[in-house]
């Protein structure tokens, strides 16, 4: 009898510091982050047709300069939230990074019709079957991606982006001083 109630106290033991690990394991990470593999590597290139010209913008054509693309859809209630900031962050920073703005999952009578409701100073790209999205991993909007003037892919922000933390990440992306210590 001893030894069976033994061999339940060490299988408790074992549980209770089975699950006392994978909780511990969890603490201090942010529960939204996605480990994001594309880090570091090359950005898949693209030529995507601007919605307000029809002319084909190629991400080739912009080696040399960082890029920051966001993409958005029209039915997202985040990206209505975020598109002021994304717009800001162009009129502030868009002579030393291009914006580019790509519609994901959505008409493109839709995306005029919210683009004519909150503007738009940068091109705003069409995305046929998604594959572009495909390519860089999407899995919803918004989210944006950064890439430095080599054309490699430096990091992603997942949801609607503040002005601080885009703030940051195009001072690293074009070497610039962090933005920890001033506001936009």
């Amino acid at each position: 009898m001893k030894a069976k109630s033994w061999g339940v106290t060490i299988s408790a033991v074992f549980l209770c510091g089975s699950l006392l690990y994978v909780l511990l394991q969890g603490f201090g990470r942010d529960p939204r982050e996605v480990p994001f593999m594309l880090s570091g590597k090359p950005a898949t290139g693209f030529t995507l047709r601007a919605m307000d010209t029809g002319e084909p913008v190629s991400l080739e054509k912009l080696k040399g300069k960082p890029v920051v693309i966001n993409f958005w859809a029209s039915w997202c209630g985040p990206c209505r939230y975020e598109h002021p900031v994304i717009e800001w962050g162009h009129r502030e920073y868009g002579e030393q990074v291009q914006f580019l703005g790509i519609v994901f999952e959505d008409t493109e009578d839709n995306a005029r019709q919210f683009l004519r409701q909150l503007g738009s100073s940068f091109p705003q790209l069409v995305d046929p079957r998604s594959r572009v999205a495909v390519d860089y991993g999407v899995a919803g909007v918004p989210e944006t991606y950064f890439i430095d003037a080599q054309g490699i892919i430096q990091g992603k922000h997942v949801g609607p982006i503040d002005p601080q933390s885009l703030t940051t990440r195009i001072r690293a992306l074009s070497g610039g001083p962090s933005a920890a210590a001033t506001r936009p």
